[in-house]
């Protein structure tokens, strides 16, 4: 590809992305991805109100948990494990195929720039408007949750949080994306892979979850965890890779899956249906 034509791809991608995002933000599913947000967001604010009012403190075994373990244990278990392969799923899926279903991919595809350049400019905006209504709300938990006086011990923790997420979105988006411009039924595909088989393939040993998205995000998220607290999701998940293993893993999945997905754009006849 010479200079010429990488200037060409990324001022289609730019423009395609400048168009795409405003109409991500102001539609349907950005309602929907307020509601998979918004449910810890309340719960979070919740928590901390009785916690204030010492009617509720959360407990393992008899051991009190900080703010700090609650917060990470929310974040693992609402955001990294559901919301963030749902919204993965429903926006990444929909990138291509809500175009065919819409029957305007043709108004797209004529126009003099590479099919490519649509994909991945329609890619940057799912990854820009996910994270900026996914990570203010992480955001809005830690400071709900956590007292203002841990804030300068565990803002750090909150920051790698945040970048897990983010890296989670965009390896997602872009496995995702794969299936819709792959696939004719890319959404239930796509909610088997991440609801079927990433959980089924955790639990059997060898080398089958190294193929998962979850598993290598797993390998980062314990690090980010407060050590020597009553809770660890590292003594719950023991078998992970080292941090650099998984981000390189995660980094060769995202970059895989969107080479192969501007691959099959590029060649697939997307046949629109009467």
């Amino acid at each position: 590809m010479t200079a010429t034509t990488r200037t060409r791809f990324w001022t289609a991608a730019t423009r395609i992305f400048e168009l795409s995002f405003g109409e991500m933000l102001w539609s349907r599913r950005t309602i929907f991805m307020a509601l998979v947000v918004g449910g810890p967001v309340l719960l979070a604010i919740a928590a901390r109100f009785a916690a204030v009012n010492g009617s509720v403190r959360m407990r393992v075994n008899g051991v009190g948990l900080g703010s700090d373990d609650v917060f990470g244990m929310m974040i693992w278990l609402l955001f990294l494990r559901f919301s963030v392969p749902v919204l993965g799923v429903f926006y990444g899926t929909a990138l291509i195929a809500d175009e065919v279903e819409d029957k305007t991919i043709t108004y797209l595809f004529t126009r003099p720039i590479p099919r490519a350049a649509v994909l991945i400019g329609k890619y940057l905006a799912y990854l820009a408007c996910t994270t900026l209504v996914v990570l203010p709300a992480v955001t809005i938990i830690y400071f709900a949750l956590v007292p203002l006086a841990q804030v300068p011990a565990s803002f750090g923790q909150l920051l790698e949080d945040l970048g897990i997420l983010a890296l989670g979105l965009a390896v997602y988006g872009a496995l995702f994306a794969l299936m819709g411009a792959s696939l004719k039924r890319p959404l239930i595909t796509g909610l088997v892979f991440a609801f079927g088989w990433e959980q089924v393939a955790l639990l059997v040993p060898g080398y089958l979850r190294q193929f998962t998205v979850v598993y290598h995000l797993q390998a980062l998220f314990p690090h980010a965890m407060p050590s020597g607290r009553a809770v660890s999701l590292q003594a719950v998940f023991r078998d992970t890779s080292s941090p650099v293993t998984s981000v390189c893993w995660l980094l060769a999945m995202m970059g895989a899956c969107l080479a192969l997905a501007a691959r099959a754009v590029e060649r697939r006849e997307y046949v629109l249906e009467q």
